[in-house]
This record gives structure tokens, C-alpha cells and sequence, in this order.
């Protein structure tokens, strides 16, 4: 390989953090033509994961790096989502020992391409496309393996986590999740209910912070929240809660009486 094409794979590498996962295209973007990836390959600089994205050689790339890339070089909303951010954040009701479910939010139309869903990344990879919150608003960036990543904030997390109630994420959990958010800032909850398109997201969030008795609580003004018309039903057979109008499993109604 020449001197010439040597350098600019330093620059390259030195250019990206360890562990993320360089897309072809953006790869061809920034001036690496597939044919100089090509060869970059043959040299064993990078190997393939798939079609149309690498890794360093000889690199153990997580799916922490399939997100940097996704956010970086894709622009995609796609982000650590619902309990997950939680955890990540430090919310967790349940100590985890090892993570082996990862929930991912992206907005409506947003596919993984192939290489994300043909990859083992050593994690099971549950992914929702919604765009019941605008994709702007309630994230945060940390540091994930070294990676600079964009996650749900608490207040989002948790609003995410009642997105998937209660078919893929139970409701009693999502109590104990939310009593561990005493500390919320009122603004950044007001901004996300007001912005928020799920009547049942709403309705729920404001009932569990209720029942969880978060000080919070009462420094939102309600009045600019649209709740919606009519009531709804979260599950069959349940106790119906006057106040949010909605129906609600008899144990997440008894907890804590």
C-alpha cells in the first residue's frame, strides 16, 4: 500500500472513536472511494460486517457502535430507549449483572438497514419505530464505551417504557420505575407532555407520578396538557381510575395501599 493511502487510513481511524462501525457510504462521503475501502479491507485495516459497513480489524464491536453510527453518520433518530436509557442512566428499579435485551426507539420510517439486523451483537435488539414524541426533545448524550451517544432522558425514558404497556413492558414495573424519578425537573416534563401525541402515555405518566407522590408533580400546568376526550381502557377487567379516565390492572391500583 502506498505511503499516500496509509496516511489517510490514519487519519481515518484516528479521526473516529474506537469501536463504531464506519458505514460505506459515509465513508465514500468523506472521500474513501469503495474502491480504496476495498483495498483497506484486502490490507486488513477494516473488515467487513456486513454489507456496506466495517469495523477496525481484529476490533470486538458492540452494539454501542452500530448506534454511533446510526446517530453520526445516518443522521437517524434511532437511540437507546424506555427501560434500557434507565438503566443506562442509572435509573433501574432491578440491578442488571449482565444487559441481554437492548429497547431501541427510532421515528416512523426509520429501518435499520441489513447490517444492524443481520449482526450478533451479543444482545437481543428490540426495535419500535414511533413518533408519538418528537425526536428533538427529552434526550441526552453520554458516554457509552467510549462512544458519545444520544439516549432518552429519564422523563422520556419512562414515557417510553408506557408506550409499550402493557403489552412489552408491565405496568407494575413501570411504577417502580417511575418512584425512582423524585428528581425530575418540571420544565422538561411539561415540554414532553405537552409534546406528547399518546393520549395513554399521558394519562398514564400523570397517574403513576401521582401514585409514586413526586413533589414534581405540582408544578406542571395541566391545563395546557391535551388528555383527550373519553376514556380509555389499558386492560380488560381492571379498576377504573375517574380521575384520568383510564382502566387499570387491579395490582398496579393496589400497590402500595
Amino acid at each position: 500500500m502506498s505511503t499516500e493511502k496509509q496516511t489517510k487510513i490514519n487519519q481515518l481511524l484516528s479521526s473516529q472513536p474506537a469501536g463504531a462501525v464506519l458505514q460505506s457510504f459515509w465513508l465514500t462521503q468523506q472521500g474513501y472511494s469503495p474502491d480504496l475501502q476495498k483495498r483497506y479491507r484486502a490490507g486488513q485495516w477494516l473488515e467487513s460486517i456486513g454489507t456496506g459497513a466495517m469495523i477496525r480489524a481484529g476490533e470486538q464491536v458492540g452494539y454501542e457502535g452500530a448506534i454511533y453510527a446510526l446517530q453520526r453518520q445516518s443522521l437517524f433518530t434511532v437511540h437507546p430507549a424506555g427501560r434500557t436509557a434507565l438503566s443506562l442512566l442509572g435509573k433501574s428499579h432491578y440491578l442488571e449483572l449482565a444487559t441481554s435485551k437492548v429497547t431501541i426507539f427510532g421515528s416512523t420510517g426509520e429501518r435499520l438497514p441489513t447490517w444492524f439486523l443481520k449482526h450478533d451483537w451479543g444482545v437481543a435488539v428490540a426495535y419500535y419505530q414511533s413518533s408519538f414524541l418528537p425526536p428533538d426533545i427529552g434526550m441526552t448524550e453520554i458516554q457509552l464505551k467510549n462512544l458519545p451517544i444520544k439516549i432518552s432522558g429519564a422523563p422520556r425514558a419512562l414515557m417510553e417504557c408506557l408506550y409499550l404497556a402493557p403489552e412489552k413492558q408491565e405496568l407494575i414495573e413501570c411504577l417502580e420505575l417511575m418512584e425512582g424519578l423524585n428528581n425530575l425537573r418540571p420544565d422538561q416534563v411539561q415540554t414532553l407532555l405537552e409534546n406528547c401525541q399518546s393520549v395513554k402515555v399521558k394519562r398514564l405518566f400523570l397517574y403513576l407520578a401521582e401514585k409514586a407522590g413526586h413533589e414534581w408533580l405540582q408544578y406542571l400546568n395541566l391545563k395546557n396538557i391535551d388528555l383527550g376526550k373519553g376514556k380509555r381502557s389499558i386492560v380488560k377487567h381492571g379498576v377504573y381510575v375517574d380521575k384520568y379516565r383510564i382502566t387499570v390492572p387491579r395490582e398496579l391500583d393496589q400497590h402500595g395501599k
